[in-house]
């Protein structure tokens, strides 16, 4: 059953038990990931990855993981990030089973054509739900970030809301982030909403940060080992704080997973160096992105997004901690040459 964006909300806040696939498609992929993540979030599920290579290299994976029970209990969500028409294959034999003990996501890194093979298998099924993501005007993205500011217990301006729009590029993702930044830092919740000011934007949002901040990040993702010690030795002697740090590599990742999906396409990883904005931003990318997998790139940004929480909100020496996790990001892609 297809899906338009907006009625999309009702069918995922109160997912339909007999519903076992969900395709997320379109030209705004920020939005397709916020769809399955507020899936995830109804659902209370763990979040279980796989691949499409593996998927297709294995296509009874999918059907055989979600028929079984889980050993130690709790709800799950099978996680497919970036999917093409190379899954259908799985995406059939799931929607062949009498009973699944967990539905599935798939999520596609663009617009599905009209003759493709998964939009119309998830078009056509009623135990399957399409729900394909224009890309949203500035009125429209604002209108999302009051919604997601709301969820974190922030009451945000509409003028404030596409300022952040702006400054996160549109990127509704890179958007929910800076808010759950914003609410930790004014100590909202849904329970207690704040109002947003601007001078908290001032001081915390993306734009505050400066380059530098980024490069301990690029050097681990870069698998620079070396580079990277003599970094942190910099950034210990400087006194850096070690949030901007994390959040200059939050939004790095954020950058390389779409990117990444274009490759995992077919297209050639120069012409993907070469499609981004920033000229310097260039040399860097060509580095990074022949070292990490899209799930291993998901891996690192849940292990990013841990590290923000533990630095937040536990007594963890932050340089020791940032220098632990950049430390393994570079050793994972140093193994990748």
């Amino acid at each position: 059953m297809k899906l338009a964006s907006g009625r999309a909300a009702a069918a995922l806040d109160r997912p339909d038990p007999a519903v076992r696939f969900y395709l997320f498609s379109g030209a705004d992929n920020s939005a397709s990931r916020l769809f399955a993540q507020r899936l995830l979030a109804s659902l209370g599920a763990e979040k279980i990855t796989a691949s499409a290579a593996q998927l297709k290299s294995d296509p009874a994976w999918l059907a055989d993981e979600a028929a079984s029970l889980p050993m130690f209990g709790g709800a799950r969500l099978l996680w497919v990030e970036p999917a093409g028409e190379d899954i259908v294959p799985a995406v059939g034999a799931l929607l062949a089973l009498d009973r699944a003990e967990a539905p599935a996501v798939a999520i596609t890194s663009g617009l599905l054509r009209s003759s493709s093979t998964l939009a119309k298998l998830a078009d056509g099924h009623k135990a399957a739900i399409h729900v394909a993501s224009d890309v949203q005007t500035p009125r429209q993205q604002a209108g999302v970030i009051l919604e997601l500011g709301r969820a974190e217990g922030l009451r945000v301006t509409p003028e404030l809301a596409e300022r952040i729009a702006g400054e996160a590029g549109g990127d509704l993702i890179l958007a929910r982030l800076e808010l759950q930044k914003f609410a930790l830092y004014a100590g909202a919740s849904p329970d207690q909403l704040l109002d947003l000011d601007e001078e908290v934007v001032d001081a915390l949002g993306i734009d505050q940060g400066e380059a530098d901040l980024g490069r301990p990040g690029d050097l681990a993702l870069a698998g620079d080992v070396a580079g990277l010690s003599a970094e942190l030795a910099l950034l210990d002697a400087s006194g850096t704080d070690a949030i901007p740090v994390v959040r200059a590599l939050q939004r790095r990742l954020l950058m390389l997973a779409p990117l990444r999906a274009r490759i995992d396409q077919g297209q050639s990883t120069e012409s993907v160096v070469q499609s981004v904005r920033w000229v310097r931003d260039k040399p860097i990318v060509g580095r990074i992105l022949p070292r990490w997998t899209s799930p291993k790139l998901s891996e690192a940004f849940q292990r990013v997004q841990r590290l923000e929480r533990e630095l937040l909100m536990q007594p963890v020496p932050p340089s020791a901690a940032l220098g632990e996790t950049l430390l393994q990001l570079a050793r994972v892609a140093a193994s990748r040459r």
